[in-house]
């Protein structure tokens, strides 16, 4: 088997070796636009290279030794849904997922203190806590380090900003021990636990591929292809 074939391998692998489970198909509701179909529509309106490049450059950290190459961590300073509005991003996607939300006082409901998550990716109920806060971390569907290597790291700097902090499309809060697992990998080498959250999955990474213009990978092309084949 060549190297380029085994991310999709193992996908199609996991994929059967997961079609049993039962236990873990509660999920957040999600937007409409995940089927099979929508799928397949989304696949053919993104360009596919045959596998990612490497850019250097790239840095998430900022100061002295960072690039600080898609702006501050979650800063409000964006043109998307919450920018502007005076809390965080991190916050904002908290607020929004979690429920039994309470906030910080005086902060005007801005600083998520604790909250309980139903997990998208694993399907897992998780109490999140700020002492502990990385129990809970906010993903990007689209991961920003691929993103600079298949076409970010051209972009105008507040172009990588809103794309850093997109609420509507690109950012998820998940269990932190899965994110990490996932690091910058497409779907051609990564997909959730949660064998409900799949198609939503891909559908919104390649909805965030498309919105921003940026490809996806052969594998990522053809995981997704074998995906949509178990979707409704």
């Amino acid at each position: 088997m060549t190297s380029a074939s085994r991310p999709v391998a193992l996908f199609a692998s996991l994929i059967l070796l997961t079609t049993g489970c039962t236990s873990l198909d509660q999920q957040p509701a999600e937007p409409a636009g995940t089927s099979a179909n929508s799928i397949l529509a989304e696949l053919a309106t993104v360009k596919v290279v045959s596998s990612r490049p490497k850019v250097k450059g790239y840095s998430r950290e900022c100061g002295k030794k960072g690039a600080c190459s898609f702006g501050q961590a979650w800063s409000d300073n964006h043109a998307g849904a919450g920018g502007h509005d005076g809390c965080d991003t991190r916050d904002n996607v908290l607020a929004k997922q979690l429920t039994a939300v309470t906030y910080k006082a005086g902060t005007r409901q801005c600083v998520v203190m604790s909250g309980t998550l139903l997990d998208p990716y694993t399907g897992r109920t998780i109490s999140f806590r700020k002492a502990a806060a990385s129990k809970v971390q906010i993903d990007h569907i689209y991961p920003l380090s691929r993103a600079w290597d298949l076409g970010a790291s051209t972009w105008p700097e507040q172009r990588r900003i809103d794309f850093a902090n997109d609420q509507t499309d690109n950012l998820l809060a998940v269990d932190g021990s899965t994110n990490a697992s996932k690091s910058d990998q497409g779907p051609g080498e990564w997909l959730p636990l949660n064998k409900s959250f799949r198609c939503p999955y891909v559908a919104r990474y390649l909805h965030v591929a498309a919105k921003y213009k940026l490809p996806i990978t052969r594998d990522d092309q053809q995981a997704a292809q074998i995906l949509a084949k178990t979707c409704t």
